[in-house]
């Protein structure tokens, strides 16, 4: 079932529990009123039946004929009895007679309005005093108009309450379309977007206001594209830069045991030509293995450790830069938390160890021989670790690229490298819910900034 049928449904379901509930009171409120009205009409009756049959006598003729006049209309199959203060009758008509049981009698007698059937007649009994005594009389009938008032009301409402149904269903299937309209034009404008038109956008009025649940919509999905095309640019520039990457190493390693199979060569020769494919071989391995640790960066893995104090996690990177350079670090430390705990948070000690030294050994090989400054420090629930360099700097141009897996600066070409060093740390550092900033000068050196937050 569609939506818009469901929602047709669901708002005529609605009406029409609140239809009826208005109907039924306004039918019980009618039949409520005509019955009240009927009781008192046969009230008035036996009253009217106590004067005439019992005051007759007493009353003046002119007042006996307007009273006669004034309630001269029976009611339908109307039958009067009275009887004594015994229960003995002293007015009965021979072919008609209500059934009025003792109890019912004896109730009368104390004074008592009481109210009964006796089949489809609704009787009444009142006690009615004179000089002559005390008698009770009972008056019933049968509600016939009423009845049929009911009866004929209840056929309207009824055909009311069909008609209103078929109205509300179309003004709610109506209404439905109306109210989807905007979804149905988000899915048109969703169904041309395709892995080849990624930089296609839903527009965000596509619901005619930039402020409703569509426009909201709208807006996540763009948000969406841009986050998948993002995605995809960079596994397309992953893909192509790693191919060149990898295809360069493996020509070299094949370049030159093809130079080596060429012809018998002496031992040294051969020693000679297996160093320099050791060596190449050496760098491929190394790329395979920044390969990996990307990859392995961007999927969060189960490895997580609570306790990891930041200020440990930075001495295991500085102990992991190559010992020749290890000399050229100036660690420093700012304004630290009293409690040590507060520099402990959450995540994998292995991937964390692994962007600080990547960051470490960048600024060491691109500043040498110029010594790396490295300061700790801690505010408002964050630590923040500063590593600044004196060396070849990056251009304002290419700043924004450096991030990007396997781009090396124009000025970085000369240094031996693959470009996967800062995309790898900054991936690491955003995966822990941080932040990666890079600031720098040609010429003048660069300054890379990690802010995490700890537990």
């Amino acid at each position: 079932m569609t939506i818009r049928n469901r929602l047709t449904g669901l708002f005529v379901a609605v009406v029409a529990v609140i239809l009826l509930a208005v109907l039924s009171t306004a039918f019980a409120l009618q039949y409520e009123y005509g019955q009240r009205e009927f009781r008192e009409r046969l009230r008035d009756r036996a009253e009217v039946a106590a004067f005439i049959f019992l005051e007759k006598d007493e009353l003046r003729t002119d007042t006996f004929r307007e009273f006669q006049k004034r309630y001269q209309r029976t009611l339908t199959e109307e039958i009067i009895q009275i009887y004594d203060a015994q229960g003995e009758p002293r007015f009965l008509l021979e072919d008609l007679r209500l059934e009025v049981p003792p109890q019912v009698l004896a109730r009368i007698v104390t004074g008592e309005e009481v109210y009964f059937e006796d089949g489809l007649r609704l009787a009444v009994g009142i006690l009615h005093r004179d000089n002559q005594g005390t008698f009770v009389v009972v008056a019933g009938a049968e509600n016939v108009y009423g009845r049929a008032r009911m009866q004929y009301l209840a056929t309207i409402l009824a055909v009311v309450f069909v008609a209103s149904l078929l109205v509300i269903y179309g003004v709610g299937y109506l209404f439905a379309g109306r109210a989807l309209a905007p979804i149905a034009a988000l899915n048109d404008e969703m169904e041309r977007i395709s892995a080849y038109a990624l930089h296609r956008r839903v527009a965000p009025d596509v619901s005619g206001s930039q402020h409703d649940e569509i426009a909201r919509l709208a807006g996540t999905f763009n948000r969406l594209l841009d986050r998948l095309e993002s995605s995809f640019a960079a596994q397309r520039a992953f893909v192509s830069n790693a191919s060149h990457e990898l295809r360069t190493p493996l020509a070299a390693c094949i370049g030159e045991v093809q130079l080596a199979l060429a012809r018998d060569r002496e031992p040294a020769a051969y020693r000679a030509a297996f160093g320099e494919l050791l060596a190449d071989l050496t760098k491929f391995k190394a790329l395979i293995t920044h390969l990996l640790e990307l990859a392995q960066a961007e999927v969060r893995l189960p490895e997580q450790e609570e306790g990891l104090r930041v200020d440990e996690l930075l001495s295991e990177a500085c102990a992991a830069v190559p010992p020749e350079w290890r000399a050229r670090l100036r660690m420093r430390t700012g304004q630290l938390p009293h409690e040590p705990e507060q520099l402990e948070l959450s995540g994998n000690r292995v991937l964390l160890v692994r962007a600080l030294s990547n960051l470490l050994e960048n600024a060491l090989k691109y500043s040498a021989p110029h010594p790396v400054a490295v300061d700790l420090t801690y505010e408002s629930g964050r630590v923040q670790v500063r590593i600044r360099d004196e060396g070849v700097g990056i251009a304002e141009e290419e700043l924004g690229r450096v991030f990007q897996p396997f781009y090396r600066a124009a000025n970085a070409r000369d240094v031996t490298g693959h470009g996967v060093g800062l995309p790898l740390a900054r991936k690491i550092v955003e995966q822990h819910g941080g932040e990666l900033l890079l600031t720098s000068r040609l010429g003048h050196g660069t300054e890379a900034t990690v802010l995490l937050p700890t537990s």
